[in-house]
């Protein structure tokens, strides 16, 4: 059922395929929780990927990569919501609306809450497990491409193709520049992404929940009553 607050944001043809993915997104969140819980330094994994993890990017690929940072820094995040939000409307999706804002706000709460939980650190006390900017860039594009499946129609292969790509390119293009920038280890993006991964299909069935009660009550109104 749509109702009238447009069509659901968690298209049906992807309810089913994305339940496991983030079920195994949210396991490798705790497990890498808990393996580098209070740690100082990177780990074996980290070092593996980039040597040295700080400031390891040079012009121009640097203005691309604090371009990127910018994106998730309280300014340009709240620019890059607006400019999203004032799309979905233009579009006629006040649902996915709502949900840019909530996927959002979900993904970094959840990163912000694990942050203080797990108490991995960098350069001193910057806490740094998962990574927020990953998790809230990954977090947009996952909305965009579960507005696209919708709005295309496509089925359960190409739909969750469509998604997992795009949070992929968005969670490896913001990871990269954390990483560049010495921002974040490795394993701290891994992390964002997963968690974004984790509870953004959570929160898309969740608005289509709550969207969806005053449509099933004017129905039930409707509906003679039995004697």
């Amino acid at each position: 059922m749509t109702g009238r607050s447009g069509p659901a944001v968690l298209p049906p043809s992807l309810r089913v395929s994305l339940g496991p993915v983030a079920a195994l997104a949210a396991l490798v969140v705790v497990v890498l929780g808990v393996l580098y819980a209070g740690h100082s330094e990177p780990g074996r994994v980290d070092r593996w990927i980039v040597r040295p993890t700080a400031d390891s990017v040079r012009p121009p690929w640097r203005h691309v990569a604090l371009a990127l940072d910018f994106l998730g820094e309280p300014a340009g995040s709240a620019l890059l919501i607006s400019a999203c939000v004032a799309g979905c409307l233009l579009l006629r999706c006040p649902r996915a609306a709502v949900l840019v804002v909530a996927g959002a706000a979900v993904a970094v709460g959840t990163a912000t809450l694990l942050k203080h939980l797990v108490g991995r650190t960098i350069h001193g006390d910057n806490l740094s497990y998962p990574s927020g900017h990953t998790a809230f860039f990954t977090a947009l594009a996952l909305v965009g491409a579960l507005l696209v499946t919708g709005r295309l129609g496509l089925g359960r292969t190409a739909g969750t193709s469509l998604v997992l790509a795009a949070a992929l390119v968005a969670g490896a293009a913001m990871g990269w520049a954390q990483v560049a920038l010495g921002a974040h280890y490795p394993t701290d993006v891994l992390g964002g992404w997963c968690t974004a991964l984790a509870v953004v299909p959570a929160t898309a069935w969740l608005v289509d929940r709550v969207a969806d009660r005053p449509a099933d009550r004017m129905a039930d109104a409707g509906r003679p009553e039995r004697r």
